[in-house]
């Protein structure tokens, strides 16, 4: 049997004006800025107007750790949230942008899947509203000014070895890592060792993702710690100046993107920080505004539970008074097979032992959504290639862990293929069993909350940080920042800092290489393991089967 592709079946959406979708939700025409006809932003005098509303149910997607298989996480998203307004429930989606890094590099789309889009999807993993490009340029307008105030005299005696603001492109581009700038002579500064990352790991996109509105936006950029004098002081945004102007490039990056769905349903689609190296979920403003909107609310948070979840739960609720009443944990066979150790290759051949010794991956990530006190349901995102057998072995496991899985046929049925799920969830939405709590509280020291992390979400057994980890940590909680959360940055492969090591593992240790306080967003990244915050380029990259065919339509995003 063929099947047609994403991007053909996205190309044949019958989609309607943004205003349609808009009054779905009861936002009037006038407080749409039209990018086009199907895809607009949100006015702040609209979404101010708005904040007095009783908020809707929230629901958390996320997933097991993913595999070279693919789970189908904002898929399932979208084919939940298209499920639900199916059964007669009023409901908005909330996912991320794409970033051109990883859909020029391995993954190609960003959008969804099959029959459970969201559209414009060529627009969504390309260039969009433009608000990874105003990101982009309001960081690199910080590190422009920062260097010409080392130039023009160095007021504030900033030390050039400690200059801490790197710069970012929206690619993955290894060569950009490590650079030294300022080279060719007097006229061009002074020569420093620095570097990129990529803008999804970006201090500004976790800001612009965590901010209420342009003033709070503001102040956050003027809290961003850039360098350090010879005395070992803090210099700010503020100090420098750039607060401001960064906030004016930002202004309409700020405002959610009101899109639709295949089924035509209202979707936001806004931020996108890194799950692997931020805390991977979309605006906290367009989440908030839909759930003053919509009677469910379905969002997901990036990678596995226990990156994006562990985030969402103990980031962004905590910092945005959110409260979920239920996650949906995506899983496959497929993935199954792969952390029972079958390769990829052999994963269309039935082997339900595969299934049962993988599964302990997911059985960890159940117990973990549960120590926040959030009810947990399994999505099985079918594959033609899963038999019946596999995927009562699925059902079989989960029920013995105190959840139940639901077969979901969304990517070649759309809602019909979810409506088994979405009722489901509506009930446990609707019951009101959730007793949400983050994991740790905002008092216990830095290094006791990367231990919880590390122990109680990773289940190792030791965190591993030299002298001058330990030392930073305590520096900044003697300057007033050991009430911040932290945000651990290691592989999405694993439960460990081994992106090889499969399953449910234990007994490991989690090394931290590196700390970064990220005061603006606030909170502490650590580094752990070989992780980058500037990836590379596969071998075979996805860019190398993009481009225009003879009519031109844009081929290879999938």
């Amino acid at each position: 049997m063929s099947y047609k592709s994403d991007i053909e079946i996205a190309r044949e959406a019958k989609k309607r004006p943004i205003q349609e979708i808009g009054a779905k939700l009861e936002i009037p025409d006038a407080e749409l800025l039209p990018f086009g006809h199907d895809k607009a932003k949100v006015s702040q005098a609209f979404i101010d107007s708005v904040q007095d509303r009783e908020d809707g149910k929230l629901i958390l997607v996320t997933a097991i750790n993913p595999t070279p298989a693919g789970e189908g996480k904002t898929t399932t998203t979208v084919g939940l949230g298209d499920g639900l307004n199916r059964i007669g429930k009023k409901t908005a989606i909330c996912i991320r942008e794409a970033s051109l890094g990883p859909n020029f590099g391995m993954k190609g789309g960003a959008a969804g899947g099959g029959y459970a889009q969201v559209v414009p999807m060529e627009d969504m993993n390309l260039h969009f509203t433009g608000d990874f490009h105003a990101i982009t340029s309001a960081h690199n307008l910080l590190a422009a000014m920062i260097d010409n105030h080392i130039y023009w005299g160095n007021e504030l005696s900033i030390d050039e070895r400690r200059v801490t603001w790197r710069r970012v492109v929206d690619l993955n581009d290894r060569a950009l890592r490590d650079v030294v700038t300022s080279l060719g002579g007097v006229a061009n500064g002074f020569p420093r060792q620095t570097g990129f990352d990529i803008t999804v790991a970006s201090e500004v996109m976790a800001i612009l993702c965590l901010s209420k509105n342009l003033a709070d936006l503001q102040s956050r950029l003027g809290d961003i710690i850039v360098a350090y004098t010879r005395d070992r002081d803090p210099i700010t945004c503020r100090d420098i100046g750039a607060d401001g102007a960064m906030t004016v490039l930002l202004n309409d990056a700020m405002l959610p993107n009101l899109v639709q769905t295949l089924e035509n349903n209202p979707a936001f689609v806004h931020g996108g920080p890194f799950a692997n190296i931020a805390h991977g979920c979309n605006s906290l403003i367009a989440t908030k505004t839909a759930l003053k909107l919509a009677d469910y609310v379905v969002t997901e948070a990036g990678f596995g539970a226990d990156l994006g979840a562990e985030k969402f739960m103990n980031i962004k609720c905590r910092k945005g008074g959110l409260s979920p009443s239920c996650v949906v944990l995506v899983a496959t066979v497929r993935a199954m097979k792969m952390n029972g150790g079958v390769a990829k290759a052999d994963l269309g051949v039935e082997n339900v032992e595969a299934v049962e010794a993988g599964c302990p991956n997911l059985g960890r990530h159940i117990e973990n959504v549960k120590s926040f006190g959030v009810p947990v349901v399994v999505a099985i995102n079918h594959f033609v290639t899963d038999t019946d057998a596999e995927v009562q072995a699925v059902k079989d496991y989960v029920a013995q862990h105190g959840s139940e899985a639901i077969l979901c046929q969304h990517w070649a049925k759309g809602s019909e293929g979810t409506e088994a799920l979405a009722t489901r969830v509506a009930e446990i939405a609707d019951a009101g069993a959730a007793n949400f709590a983050p994991l740790y509280d905002d008092d216990q020291s830095l290094f006791d909350k990367i231990e919880t992390i590390a122990k109680r979400i990773y289940r190792a057994d030791e965190v591993l940080a030299d002298k001058k980890i330990r030392d930073q940590l305590k520096a900044w909680e003697e300057a007033g920042y050991g009430n911040l959360p932290v945000c651990m940055a290691k592989t999405q492969y694993s439960f460990s800092t081994d992106p090889n090591l499969r399953g449910a593992p234990t007994g490991h240790s989690v090394p931290i290489r590196e700390v970064r306080l990220s005061a603006g967003a606030g909170f502490v990244v650590v580094i752990c393991g070989e992780i980058m915050t500037m990836p590379g380029l596969p071998s075979k990259p996805a860019a190398l089967s993009i481009g225009l065919d003879a009519q031109g339509d844009i081929q290879g995003l999938f």
